[in-house]
């Protein structure tokens, strides 16, 4: 296993420890600071293991950090149509 996947294995460990542990601010914090360590790490395992295994560990983070990609993907589309 390359020292990326490592990485993104042990990334995966701590976020869902993180997500059991109790949080005041519904683990907002914690999410954008796995995404600041996340987005880095996605570009080295696509770099050392290609886009395919990229986009499967892309996958896997989208899984652990959900409610972000909804709250994206809800403001995204409220752009579309004009509203702020």
């Amino acid at each position: 296993m390359t020292l990326s996947l490592t990485l993104a294995c042990l990334w995966a460990v701590v976020a869902n420890l993180l997500a059991m542990t109790p949080s005041k601010d519904n683990h907002w914090r914690r999410a954008y600071a796995l995404i600041a360590v996340g987005i880095p790490l996605l570009g080295f395992v696509t770099y050392e293991n290609g886009p395919w295994i990229g986009l499967l560990v892309l996958l896997a983070g989208m899984s652990v950090l959900r409610w972000p990609v909804v709250y994206l993907s809800r403001w995204v589309r409220g752009i579309g149509r004009g509203e702020s």
